[in-house]
């Protein structure tokens, strides 16, 4: 399993989004990911200053971590491409009659931000079917 460091990440969006003003040629991943920046002009600054790898993103302060952000768009992404958790499209399928598709994304975000947490907090297995439950329940309110 590929487990890239706080830094890859960060050195990968930025590269991605630096290929793509230089008008170079991306590769499908990094591709995706100037797709995901794209929806995200409030980032823009942030992937275009080279010093920005080694900021710090305090959530105790209200700031939300851009490089983080951009990783779960790019995780969800995967996940409704090969629809695992099976059952994550039609969950997404179904918040898209009443949410575009930036706004369903955001609302699935939601939902795995919140699992992932339960999860670390309680030293447990990711619960995918608690994860989905989160997105139908929130496809409703």
């Amino acid at each position: 399993m590929f487990t890239p460091s706080r830094d890859d990440v960060r050195h990968f969006f930025s590269g991605a989004w630096k290929k793509h003003r230089q008008q170079q040629v991306l590769t499908p991943l990094e591709t995706m990911a100037v797709d995901i920046a794209l929806m995200h002009p409030e980032y823009h600054a942030v992937l275009d200053d080279p010093d920005n790898p080694h900021h710090e993103y305090p959530v105790e302060k209200g700031q939300t971590n851009p490089f983080l952000h951009m990783s779960m768009h790019l995780a969800i992404d995967e996940q409704l491409s090969i629809d695992h958790p099976t059952g994550i499209k039609a969950a997404y399928k179904q918040l898209l009659q009443t949410h575009e598709r930036h706004a369903a994304i955001h609302i699935i975000m939601e939902a795995l931000g919140e699992v992932i947490w339960e999860a670390q907090r309680l030293n447990q297995a990711f619960d995918s079917e608690h994860y989905l439950t989160l997105i139908r329940r929130y496809a409703t309110r």
